[in-house]
């Protein structure tokens, strides 16, 4: 394990550079632009720290959060970053994009790029922020490649999943992905504030593959997962099936998160901070109980991500 962390360390170091030196260029471009400008402004922040100095425009905030990820943290009307925002106070500058895998946030760099300049307005109001927020991996699991993670339902395999497949797309490739994504983004965050910024993932919880797409699906995305299911003749023919397909979907949830868990808890990751989601929405399918809080089969209702968002919060609050 130590091997493999301290090899997607490095590798995630790399693309850290290979991006922070296309900002220094930029900055040098971009310092040019002003001095020729001749309309250009001069402005003078302050900030407010036990009772110094306040400018006249002063902000009030919970602190600042930096942030890339995926639809949990950029779905329409609602979503984590959202209640964060304007339910307990935060200012956030994301990068996050719906759809994006956690290999493309790694290895593709467009997020990390994106979370670069967001660092860069951070720094211009004098602040440091108190947290990264990421969220990733759902889609590198669900989608058009769902069903290669599941044997034929005719090969009476027990379990359902191909143990092999599902092996190495969490134990290898998602968790390096995650870790590269750490080391850049602490990379990133150690050369504008020469400090390490922790790092909060969560690794999502229990949903339920009922065949439902955002805003009940085609022309809209979704649904992710029963495609899958039905390409391997896992169909919803009576109620049992969808509870087969509950019970499959908490094996493959609880071994990313275990998988998580473990990566985070080691000694050169000390600073990320896991946060277990599992069992925080309902999956009962009892009198369709579960509708309350998933909206579709990826995505909580606005009252799921608002108590998703409360194990947020607790976090952040116990930050130093």
């Amino acid at each position: 394990m130590a091997d493999f962390i301290a090899e997607a360390i490095a590798a995630g170091k790399k693309k850290a550079e290979e991006i922070l030196d296309g900002r220094r260029a930029a900055q040098v471009r971009r310092a040019a632009a002003l001095q020729g400008h001749t309309q250009a402004m001069t402005m003078q922040i302050q900030t407010s720290i036990a009772g110094g100095p306040v400018s006249a425009s002063t902000i009030q905030t919970a602190g600042f959060l930096a942030a890339v990820g995926d639809s949990w943290f950029d779905y329409p009307f609602h979503d984590v970053l959202k209640v964060l925002e304007d339910g307990y106070g935060y200012n956030i500058e994301s990068t996050a994009h719906k759809g994006d895998p956690i290999e493309k946030m790694a290895y593709q760099g467009g997020q990390i790029d994106g979370f670069t300049r967001k660092l860069e307005k951070i720094k211009a109001r004098g602040a440091v922020p108190k947290a990264v927020l990421l969220s990733g991996g759902g889609d590198d699991v669900a989608g058009n490649e769902f069903g290669m993670l599941l044997n034929n339902a005719f090969s009476l395999t027990p379990g359902g999943w191909n143990k092999a497949v599902v092996d190495g797309v969490i134990e290898d490739r998602i968790a390096r992905a995650y870790v590269s994504l750490f080391s850049s983004l602490t990379s990133a965050c150690q050369e504008y504030f020469k400090q390490t910024v922790p790092i909060l993932v969560h690794g999502y919880d229990y949903p339920v593959p009922d065949g439902r797409g955002f805003l009940g699906g085609w022309p809209f995305p979704g649904p992710w997962l029963d495609p899958g299911f039905r390409e391997k003749n896992f169909k919803l023919e009576d109620p049992n099936d969808l509870n087969q397909r509950v019970a499959m979907m908490k094996v493959v949830i609880d071994q990313l998160n275990v998988m998580l868990k473990s990566v985070t808890s080691d000694k050169a990751l000390l600073y990320v901070h896991y946060i277990d989601l599992r069992g925080t929405l309902s999956n009962d399918l009892k009198n369709d109980a579960y509708k309350q809080w998933w909206a579709n089969e990826l995505h909580p209702t606005e009252k799921g991500f608002e108590k998703v968002t409360q194990k947020f919060e607790a976090e952040l609050r116990a930050l130093p």
